[in-house]
């Protein structure tokens, strides 16, 4: 990445604020002089040990040269990072450039008080990526061999360390640029900081509740009255400077009067007194608030820059925030019994993680799920999502071993790329379910300040597909999978037997799970349920066991009218008995049943998946068969293609980029293109411009005949139909004449540049686009060249990086790729070789944010090769992406 900032200009970019490993937050920034107080303040506050493993000599305080040389940075050369909490430096890191210009020496200092939270290692993450900003590729540093702690952090990061040990000192030297390793380790600490982070906030030691108020009904006193009557273990205190007594326990004036530490603090005042209860928050050591109050979202920018303040506010002072608006939280752990929430009671426990955001779709699926007595381990409402996050509580559901599947109702996205990440992960050990809002990035919920996306339709559903999440449409339908995911083995293919006592039942039946790409294996349509409890239960049981027991069917659904004699909760013990017997999943659908007294929807006899409708029966099966085909893929595989050279591709772009200003496109020409897609291993047929015919002739002849005529019109060039391509010229006679017929057919578009290229093999045309997406980064696209996109809107998308399943299922989904493997006596192109040239595209366009788009428009897929005829490439000043090398929070 380019750097185009001034010298000495401030990197505002740089800053961050972080997630520790402990779980606490801090706020990561650049060096500035007016630090010179709080630097010298840093120092004098260490240790003698610390201040000579740091300086190799003991130094009492920084003189003021010293603090000058500190503090006074042009930001390219010379760099500084601290890490801040509660307006103190609790840890600095710097570098300094060397003689060799792609070489920094790096130093860190991290405070007595807060060593072992991880400072080191995320001090060198935003290091090395403002250092690679500034064209620098190598990392040095000389410790103290007694350092063993700077010595870890430089071992554990992921980074290929060379050392060296010399006149008592060690020498360490590496390369920055993000590795394999560094990536997963990277990830692996943010994870189980973000999982602790929120196991802090689900399984508080206390909770305060302040604004507890005696008045009846108020929010205050319902979410006092809630955590009280949920049994919560821990310990309680209830915050109010006005009340003598609430709820039978004597209040607390503020926050900083309740004697020992408070987890957690559920903030429940008017909208004017929030951002001052959270500043006392943080000045008592809070570890966590949670934030009902609402206001924010209705007060448009003004609200947003509020809660954007709240949001910095909690962080610089490590805490985490939940809302604001929030419904609340709830934790049915015995040894927690948290319900610090709306909801009037603590629901079944169960295994079904759920997280919401609107308060009112956190009401629906509370609702819901009570209603069908699915039992829940955690949930969670973000309300307007200042903070804390659906990535969050994935991150502790991984680790969870009290959640065995994971519910998320999505109106918006704030880091699709980590949520990708995360979930694909996730959804190989637990299921996990996601309902979305088709507005996304048309128009965001009131207070979820986002980027919104101009990515293509289509685009953000594959990218759910891709990392494994069940998706769905409403709340009433994720609940209708996760009765499945938590009570039910997962089916091992697409396999169902259909039973009923009507034929006309079990056929509507069958016919919905056929449309849902379902198997229907066998239809038993003759249950005689009308024969007296002790005859038609034993009858029931025996048939659905023995088509149970064949290795064709992978799941059973019975299908019942109502029959005298026999109940419901009878039926559903007996099928319960089978799947358990079997260890495969039953499902059961009651229809026709009036009476409101009797339960038919949820989850009855101690986990059997009940419907009262069959079409949403088989929907959630299938849904589940998806995913229980996704999760028996092998792990993806993410292997770069051979003979690419990533250095020097961003090396060109860098040089290139000088000429880019503000959000301006700019095209490559010809030749930059070329040799970029050069380091990628690409290549485009050689084409050559002319004006007159005679230098046609002489380009042809260079070339080798036969050639094709082309306009240089981007939107005809590739139209054989509208005349815009000429093929097969074999000779300088026919190519004069074809010119002057093409410039008399082509002058009413205003398309009279002309080229000659090369011939290709015969094939199929194709287009492979890749974008850079303010939401969700690149966005690769592929479609049949022709009417098949240009009308029909046949493409079909995918978020890098790409493994190479996603690889082969992305050029397999238009629904006119069955072209591209033989059709109508054409023979099958050589889908191996399209393959290779996607995921080459992936992968640069994944690695490089700075081209803004590229469009490889035709590519001609032939039996034996693949051969792209033209390409277009854009640059513009990359934006900068929600996920990258160092770990950030989203602001």
């Amino acid at each position: 990445m380019v750097n185009h900032r001034q010298p000495g200009a401030y990197p505002q970019h740089w800053e961050a604020d972080v997630v520790l490993r402990d779980g606490g937050t801090a706020h990561l920034r650049p060096i500035a002089p007016d630090d010179a107080e709080g630097l010298q303040s840093f120092h004098m506050a260490q240790s003698a040990d610390s201040t000579y493993l740091r300086f190799f000599t003991y130094k009492a305080k920084l003189s003021a040269k010293e603090v000058r040389r500190f503090t006074e940075l042009d930001y390219r050369d010379r760099v500084a990072l601290v890490i801040t909490h509660g307006g103190e430096i609790i840890g600095v890191g710097r570098y300094d450039r060397l003689d060799n210009p792609a070489e920094a020496e790096v130093a860190f200092n991290i405070s007595d008080a807060h060593q072992g939270r991880g400072l080191g290692s995320i001090l060198l993450e935003h290091l090395a990526a403002a250092a690679r900003e500034n064209g620098i590729s190598r990392f040095i540093a000389e410790i103290l061999p007694e350092n063993r702690k700077m010595l870890q952090v430089f071992s554990e990061a992921g980074y290929e360390v060379h050392r060296h040990f010399d006149d008592g000192v060690v020498s360490v030297a590496f390369d920055i640029d993000p590795t394999e390793k560094s990536r997963a380790v990277m990830a692996s600490r943010e994870h189980r900081a973000e999982a602790r982070s929120v196991a802090g906030l689900l399984a508080p030691r206390t909770v305060a509740v302040i604004g507890a108020s005696r008045r009846w009904g108020s929010v205050g006193q319902q979410l006092l009255d809630h955590v009280v009557e949920g049994g919560f273990a821990g310990g309680i205190f209830a915050v109010n400077p006005d009340a003598l007594e609430v709820n039978g326990m004597l209040p607390y004036a503020s926050i900083s009067a309740v004697p020992g530490p408070v987890d957690l603090a559920v903030i429940a005042v008017p909208y004017g007194e929030v951002a001052r209860v959270v500043a006392e928050c943080g000045a008592a050591g809070v570890r966590g608030v949670l934030v009902a109050t609402a206001g924010f979202a209705d007060d448009g920018e003004a609200g947003l820059a509020r809660q954007r303040a709240l949001v910095r506010q909690a962080r610089e002072n490590g805490m985490r925030l939940i809302g604001p608006a929030s419904l609340g939280l709830l934790n049915t752990r015995p040894e927690v019994s948290l319900n610090a929430s709306m909801a009037p009671t603590l629901p079944l426990r169960g295994g079904l993680g759920m997280f919401s955001q609107s308060s009112a779709i956190g009401v629906s699926l509370y609702a819901a799920a009570s209603r069908r007595r699915v039992g829940l381990s955690t949930m969670l409402s973000a309300g307007n999502r200042a903070d804390v996050s659906g990535n969050d509580l994935m991150q502790f559901w991984e680790d969870d071993d009290a959640t065995a599947a994971c519910a998320l109702y999505l109106e918006s996205f704030g880091n699709p790329r980590k949520f990708s990440r995360i979930s694909r992960r996730l959804a190989r050990s637990k299921p996990v379910i996601v309902a979305k809002s088709d507005m996304m990035g048309l128009r965001l919920p009131p207070g979820h300040a986002v980027r919104t996306t101009a990515a293509p339709a289509g685009a953000l559903d594959a990218m759910l597909r891709q990392s494994g999440v069940i998706r769905v449409p409403t709340v009433e339908a994720l609940v209708d999978v996760a009765q499945i995911v938590t009570a039910a083995p997962l089916p091992a293919g697409p396999g169902v037997s259909v039973f009923s006592n009507s034929l006309a039942l079990g056929k509507v039946l069958a016919d919905a799970g056929e449309s849902q790409g379902l198997r229907i294996e066998e239809i038993v349509a003759d249950l005689a349920l009308d024969t007296g409890q002790s005859v038609a239960l034993p009858a029931l049981r025996k048939a659905v066991l023995a088509s149970l027991a064949k290795d064709g069917v992978h799941s059973a659904v019975v299908t019942l009218l109502p029959a005298p004699g026999l109940t419901v909760d009878a039926i559903a013990a007996v099928l319960h008995e089978c799947s358990r017997t079997a260890g495969k999943p039953v499902l059961a659908v009651f229809t026709g049943i009036l009476d409101p007294s009797i339960y038919v929807e949820g989850l009855l006899a101690g986990g059997l998946p009940c419907y009262s409708n069959p079409g949403a029966a088989v929907a959630a099966l299938a849904a589940v068969v998806r995913y229980g085909r996704w999760l028996a893929q092998p792990p993806a595989s993410f292997d770069r293609p051979a003979g690419v050279d990533s250095a020097a591709a961003s090396a060109l772009l860098e040089a290139a980029l000088v000429s880019v200003a503000g959000d301006a496109l700019v095209p490559l020409d010809a030749g930059a293109t070329a040799t970029l897609l050069g380091h990628y291993g690409l290549t485009v047929l050689e084409s050559l411009a002319f004006v007159g015919t005679d230098d046609a002739v002489a380009a042809a002849g260079r070339l080798g005949w036969p050639v094709a005529l082309k306009t240089t019109d981007p939107a005809l060039r590739h139209r054989l139909d509208l005349g815009g391509v000429r093929l097969n010229i074999e000779n300088a006679d026919s190519l004069r004449r074809n010119i002057d017929q093409m410039r008399n057919v082509l002058r009413p578009y205003g398309a009279v540049g002309l080229e000659v290229q090369s011939m290709a093999e015969v094939g199929q045309s194709c287009t492979v686009r890749a974008i850079e997406d303010p939401l969700l980064g690149p966005v690769v696209s592929f479609g049949l060249a022709g009417d098949a996109v240009n009308l029909l809107d046949d493409w079909a998308h995918r978020v890098p990086p790409l493994s190479a399943a996603d690889t082969a299922e992305l050029v397999r989904s238009p629904r006119a790729a069955r072209k591209l493997f033989g059709y109508q006596g054409l023979p099958a192109v050589n889908v191996a070789a399209l393959e290779d040239l996607v995921a080459r595209v992936a992968l640069m366009k994944d690695e490089h944010p700075e081209i803004a788009l590229m469009e490889f428009n035709p590519v001609l897929a032939g039996p034996n090769k693949v051969t792209v005829l033209a390409a277009d490439i854009r640059i513009a000043n990359p934006a900068r992406r929600t996920d990258s090398a160092r770990r950030a929070m989203v602001s």
